[in-house]
């Protein structure tokens, strides 16, 4: 058969099929024997060894969530595994399409006590779309383009492959070339578009919500433009953002937990959401009312993210094309003039907070020292070019870039967050994988102190991968999330602590590998440090600022950790 080729062994035949792919970069920790590196020896695909298998599959993550193609991540067999499968959980939550890869114990190894022999299969089946085992070199080929299909397809997500230690060494015959990678975009069912389009139509009060199954698929604006069209209100989910562009006049912020006053009323006046791609987490319809009054038409890619529970309806396909499909049906319709009126008149409103926010950047700190988180991102918004992508963390100070306006993507910006999972560390970690798919376009990691200290046995990755990431940390000496609830439940004279002022030791590890470093503890040395420290980013060099902060600063209308969620003030 045309395109038929011989492998001389099976990470060669993976080799050949990463270059097919693509993929701009594999990420891991690769097994003792050295095969793959030796395979990928003569390719150009980028390999960025890390120190630890978590952080791997972070990187990888980071990587898929901003190129919405497949990455890769390889690590070997027992404890490497086990190390990853945080990573693999983030990236099953985040629906980011990673190809883990591992190797294994031989056939007749198995059952004998051997070195680092695990049921593998059965620890990764719970965290992945797909996996398999191949213990024999025929069924490779059929096994990798199987992985791929699966990763991308449907709702994208994480799948394993494990290389049998008898297989890797073999001969690889493949009897085709490879199958393209690109997913298969399916379009709705017509009588579910015509009934949906119908409740649309209707609907005198809409909102859309624009989720993290719309990435990459709003490249033409067309959903600003069917925003438009109903005079709807527009919010992301938190995983959705960078998708719109916040600048638009009816963009209203941040749904759920995120959402700031005066966009929180027009959650309770809606009378229909539009769901683009979100599998309404909960801390995406955290504060709506009632959920059996509130219909909602879903979008998704497969069933398994369909929410029900609540009036409305489901469409299973393209989140590009439905609101294509939609548009074209409803192109005829007239918006109710008042709630455009009233939408346009809650974003003029939250444009004069984010005016206010930005007139006083070296205003009064809160808490008893510190820097304003406030003033960090408006410093970040001043230095830095506007189609930065931020990554973030899911900390107590860390979360104000979550608030809209207090953060705004803008037109030109990206956005990775952890998803619900909300792993520590995530972010600093994908910020690698970011700057990698994104060359030339600048990436900001905002992270909290104990978020970034879980990453800080990576600088030495950071420094080798030539990511030249900035991150900005917000050190509040520790775990500031557990302190706070300690505090709420043990009072502030517990003998328990998760926060202590000390030195971070930061500066001398980051300065060991060539990463710049900047400490800020006065709003008035902030501008010139993150001014120095994004030249020094633009030079092609990672670098390191670091900011104190007060556990006091809390995002607006938090009034105090709760456990898992805050409450809020009303």
């Amino acid at each position: 058969m045309s395109g038929a080729r011989k492998h001389p062994s099976a990470w060669h035949a993976i080799a050949d099929h990463l270059q097919h792919l693509g993929a701009g970069a594999v990420f891991g920790l690769p097994g003792d024997d050295m095969d793959l590196l030796a395979a990928l020896e003569g390719t150009s695909t980028r390999v960025v060894l890390c120190r630890d298998q978590r952080n791997a599959m972070f990187m990888a993550t980071g990587h898929a969530l901003a190129t919405g193609r497949p990455a890769v991540c390889a690590v070997g067999k027992g404890p490497a595994l086990t190390n990853a499968l945080t990573g693999l959980l983030e990236a099953r939550s985040a629906a980011a399409p990673v190809v883990l890869v591992a190797g294994g114990t031989a056939l007749e190894r198995l059952g004998t006590g051997a070195f680092q022999e695990l049921d593998q299969l059965g620890a990764v089946r719970p965290f992945v779309k797909w996996a398999e085992r191949v213990d024999r070199a025929d069924r490779l080929p059929a096994a990798l383009e199987k992985a791929t299909a699966m990763a991308v397809g449907g709702t994208p997500g994480p799948v394993y492959l494990e290389i049998a230690e008898h297989v890797a060494g073999e001969a690889v015959e493949q009897p085709g070339p490879w199958r393209p990678p690109a997913p298969q975009r399916t379009g709705a069912d017509e009588d579910v578009l015509r009934a949906t389009g119908r409740l649309i139509g209707a609907a005198r009060r809409p909102v859309l919500l624009v989720g993290g199954g719309a990435r990459h698929r709003n490249a033409d604006r067309r959903i600003e433009r069917f925003a438009e069209l109903l005079g709807a209100a527009v919010f992301s989910t938190a995983s959705g953002r960078g998708t719109v562009a916040e600048d638009h006049p009816l963009y209203c912020g941040v749904s759920g937990l995120y959402t700031v006053p005066p966009a929180d009323r027009l959650w309770q006046e809606t009378d229909l959401v539009v769901a683009l791609g979100s599998r309404l987490e909960e801390t995406a319809t955290f504060g709506w009312p009632d959920r059996m009054r509130l219909p909602v038409v879903q979008v998704v890619s497969a069933e398994d993210s369909v929410v029900t529970g609540h009036p409305g309806a489901h469409v299973l396909g393209d989140v590009g094309r439905t609101v294509r499909d939609w548009a074209t049906a409803l192109r005829e319709h007239r918006p109710a003039g008042d709630w455009t009126d009233r939408v346009r008149g809650i974003r003029t409103e939250l444009d004069r907070v984010a005016d206010r926010r930005t007139d006083r950047p070296g205003g009064p700190e809160a808490g008893e020292h510190g820097v304003r988180v406030a003033d960090v991102l408006a410093g970040i918004d001043r230095a830095v070019p506007a189609d930065r992508v931020l990554v973030q963390e899911n900390g107590l100070q860390d979360m104000w870039s979550y608030f809209f306006p207090y953060w705004s993507c803008g037109a030109a910006g990206g956005s990775v967050v952890p998803s619900e999972q909300t792993p520590l560390g995530f972010g600093a970690a994908a910020a690698v994988g970011v700057a990698l798919a994104e060359p030339g376009r600048p990436v900001v990691a905002v992270a909290g102190d104990g978020a970034f200290n879980l990453f800080r046995g990576e600088l030495p990755t950071l420094a080798d991968s030539g990511a030249a990431v900035l991150y900005v940390v917000l050190d509040n000496g520790g775990y500031g999330w557990l302190q706070a609830n300690l505090d709420r439940v043990c009072g502030e004279r517990s003998r328990f602590a998760f926060t202590d002022e000390r030195p971070t030791g930061t500066a001398a590890l980051a300065g060991a590998y060539g990463i710049g470093h900047w400490r800020v503890d006065t709003s008035d040395t902030l501008d010139r440090a993150l001014a120095e420290a994004w030249a020094h980013c633009a030079s092609g060099r990672a670098a390191v600022v670091e900011v104190a902060v007060s556990l006091t600063d809390r995002p607006p209308g938090v009034a105090q950790p709760a456990g898992d969620f805050p409450t809020k003030h009303q």
